[in-house]
């Protein structure tokens, strides 16, 4: 078995991640700003860093935020690999970040092509995004009598703990490249999610589509960061809906 590193080992995607690699026997180290012993943060690196990757054979590097610093996290975590050796590299993205011209997702996007020119061996998986984010936008206006909604965005929101097999599976191996992506069981209107949520929590909410403007919004609009052709989960949103209340 080998040695690997979980950066963002304590959030959502990469706790199971850590949870599945160290029952497949692995050694796993779980790196996030607070985590002993390998409490780093990525944007600032330093000799913590290179402590967390020394004699480690892979990384799956799971860290990320949408409020900045992604690339500068991956550089310094890229040349600590390079000083330790390190064979392979996963790096989870998204689907359709060179499609949709969304900050984050162009953020993204440039992590990717730091990977790719590294010289390490890496291996990139482009999932659609989690069950949970439908509902964090549902959430932030439980409060309100109306859930606004982008008029004709769809989804296609997929089970983080088959990602998170996925991934096990991916660093386990060799370095594959870019590999499939992979996407939720079924394309969905934001509304009708939005609907399957009020039905589950017992919340009666009027729902209203509002059209936005932007180059985002078209993109999302026409389904860029969606891959209906690679709609390998299995995890419904109803069934994740159903987990979540009991």
């Amino acid at each position: 078995m080998t040695t690997i590193l979980v950066t963002g080992g304590t959030g959502t995607l990469g706790r199971l991640v850590t949870e599945r690699l160290r029952a497949d026997g692995h050694e796993v180290r779980v790196l996030s700003r607070h985590a002993q012993p390998y409490a780093v943060d990525l944007r600032e690196g330093g000799e913590a860093l290179d402590a967390a990757v020394a004699g480690v054979d892979t990384i799956v590097h799971c860290a990320s935020s949408p409020r900045g610093g992604d690339e500068q996290a991956a550089a310094h975590l890229i040349a600590a690999a390079r000083r330790a050796g390190v064979g392979h590299l996963v790096y989870i993205s998204i689907v359709g970040i060179d499609r949709v011209p969304f900050g984050y997702y162009k953020s993204k996007l440039a992590v990717e092509k730091l990977i790719e020119e590294s010289g390490l061996g890496w291996t990139v998986l482009r999932t659609t995004q989690f069950h949970d984010l439908p509902v964090m936008l549902f959430e932030v206006q439980a409060k309100s009598p109306v859930l606004l909604l982008p008029a004709g965005v769809p989804d296609q929101p997929i089970e983080v703990a088959e990602v998170a097999a996925r991934l096990a599976e991916l660093a386990s191996g060799p370095p594959a490249g870019r590999v499939e992506d992979m996407g939720g069981p079924e394309v969905r209107s934001l509304e009708s999610l939005a609907r399957a949520w009020l039905k589950a929590t017992g919340r009666k909410r009027a729902v209203v589509n509002v059209p936005l403007l932007g180059k985002a919004y078209r993109a999302f609009r026409a389904g860029g960061h969606l891959t209906p052709e690679h709609a390998v989960g299995k995890g419904t949103f109803e069934e994740y809906l159903a987990r979540r209340r009991g």
